[in-house]
C-alpha cells in the first residue's frame, strides 16, 4: 500500500501542509515538529515508497554536497574539488552523463543535515558527499546513521570527506558502507605542538574549535597527546580556549589566554582563519610574531602562505580529498580496502614560528 502525505501528517500529529513545509524547506517549522515529521517519514518509509519516487527505481541526475559553511574556504576548497568529478562516463544512475551538484549549507545545525539527506532522498540522488567533522550526539549519530543506510538501499553512493565513519545503522549489512576518506587530524596537531615543542616553547596556549565536534576533539587530543609526552600538560585546561571558526573569534580567545598567562610564548589556532584573529590580537597588544609570541594554524588555506609573517601550519589536502571523494561518488574510483582510507596532514613550517624569548 502506497504512504502518502496525510499518512505522515497523521503519524506526526500535524497537518499535511507542515509534512510539505518541513520536506521543501520552504517555511520556518519549529525544531520539535520538523523532528515528528522526519520521524515519521523514517518509519513509514515515506520518501522511499511515495508516488513521485515510485516512478522508477534508478537515481536522478542529482548529487548533494553537504557543508557547514560554503563561506569557510575549507568547505569551498572540498565542495569545488567534488563538483569538478561529477559528470562524464563513469556516472552512476542510468545512462551515466553529466550530473547537478547541488551544495547544502547546513551552518552545523543537526536538523539540517538530517533535513537536507530527506529531501535528496526523496529526489532520489545519485550521490551525496558530506564534508566536515561530525556532531557528537548519540541520538543524532544514530539519526544518521540510520538515514544513510536508507540512502544506500535506495541506490545512493554515500561518501564522507573529513568526518569519520558512521556506526549504527539497524539495517547495516544489506547495503554498501559509505566510503570514507578521514582527514589525520589528531595526528597532525601532535606534529604541529611537537614542532613548538622542539623549538623550546613549554606555555603554549590552544584556540580549540567548538565542543561536541569530532574535529575539534581530534586536534585538541593530538594537541594535548604533545604536551603529556613533553611533561608540560598540566596547565593544559587552563590554556584552551574554545571558539567558533571565525577571525573574531580567534581575536577575542587569544584576548582572553592572555589574560589568563601574559607571558605565552606560542598560541595554537584551530584553523588558519582562527589563527589570523590570534594575530591580530597579539599585534593589538604590541606583541610580535614570532618574536614575542610564536603562532600555528591548521589546514594550510590559501591565504596563509601570503599571511605576515607567512603561517605555519598543517597542510590537509583539500582539494585532491574532495576530488576523490567526487570519483568515489561517480563510481570513477573504487572504494578503498575496507571503505576507510586515511588522508594524511604534512606539517609546514613557515615564519610565524621560531624559538622563545630569552
Amino acid at each position: 500500500m502506497t504512504v502518502t502525505l496525510a499518512d505522515v501528517a497523521a503519524r506526526a500529529r500535524v497537518s499535511p501542509a507542515t509534512v510539505s513545509r518541513v520536506l521543501n524547506g520552504n517555511y520556518p517549522v519549529a525544531a520539535s515538529t520538523r523532528e515528528r515529521v522526519l520521524r515519521a517519514v523514517d518509519d513509514l518509509d515515506y520518501v522511499l515508497n511515495g508516488p513521485a519516487s515510485s516512478l522508477a527505481a534508478a537515481s536522478s541526475d542529482l548529487v548533494g554536497i553537504l557543508v557547514n559553511d560554503i563561506a569557510d574556504p575549507f568547505f569551498g576548497i572540498m565542495a569545488g574539488a567534488v563538483q569538478s568529478e561529477i559528470g562524464g562516463l563513469g556516472s552512476v544512475g542510468r545512462g551515466g552523463g553529466e550530473k547537478l551538484a547541488v551544495v547544502c549549507n547546513t551552518g552545523g545545525a543537526a536538523e539540517r543535515e538530517l533535513t537536507y539527506l530527506t529531501l535528496l532522498q526523496r529526489q532520489r540522488a545519485a550521490a551525496v558527499v558530506l564534508t566536515g567533522g561530525a556532531l557528537e550526539d548519540p541520538q543524532h549519530t544514530a539519526a544518521m546513521a540510520a538515514k544513510l543506510g536508507k540512502l544506500s538501499r535506495a541506490g545512493t553512493r554515500v561518501v564522507l570527506c573529513g568526518r569519520p565513519p558512521i556506526s549504527g545503522d539497524p539495517g547495516a549489512g544489506d547495503h554498501p558502507d559509505p566510503a570514507v576518506l578521514a582527514f589525520d587530524n589528531r595526528g597532525g596537531a601532535r606534529r604541529l605542538t611537537d614542532h613548538l615543542l622542539a623549538l623550546g616553547h613549554r606555555r603554549i596556549g590552544y584556540v580549540a574549535g567548538p565542543p561536541g565536534r569530532t574535529t575539534t576533539r581530534d586536534r585538541l587530543e593530538g594537541h594535548r597527546e604533545a604536551m603529556a609526552a613533553a611533561g608540560v600538560a598540566g596547565d593544559q585546561q587552563r590554556l584552551t580556549v574554545h571558539s567558533t571558526y571565525g577571525r573574531s573569534s580567534g581575536f577575542d580567545a587569544a584576548r582572553e589566554l592572555l589574560r589568563r598567562d601574559p607571558e605565552l610564548t606560542a598560541v595554537v589556532a584551530a584553523n588558519d582563519t582562527v589563527a589570523l584573529g590570534v594575530c591580530a590580537a597579539l599585534r593589538d597588544q604590541g606583541l610580535r610574531i614570532p618574536e614575542d609570541v610564536s603562532v600555528a594554524g591548521f589546514d594550510d588555506l590559501p591565504f596563509a602562505v601570503d599571511a605576515v609573517p607567512a603561517l605555519t601550519t598543517v597542510r590537509l589536502p583539500l582539494f585532491e580529498a574532495g576530488a576523490r571523494a567526487g570519483r568515489l561518488a561517480m563510481g570513477k574510483e573504487a572504494p578503498p580496502p575496507g571503505g576507510i582510507a586515511t588522508v594524511e596532514a604534512e606539517l609546514m613550517v613557515r615564519g610565524s614560528t621560531a624559538r622563545p624569548r630569552e
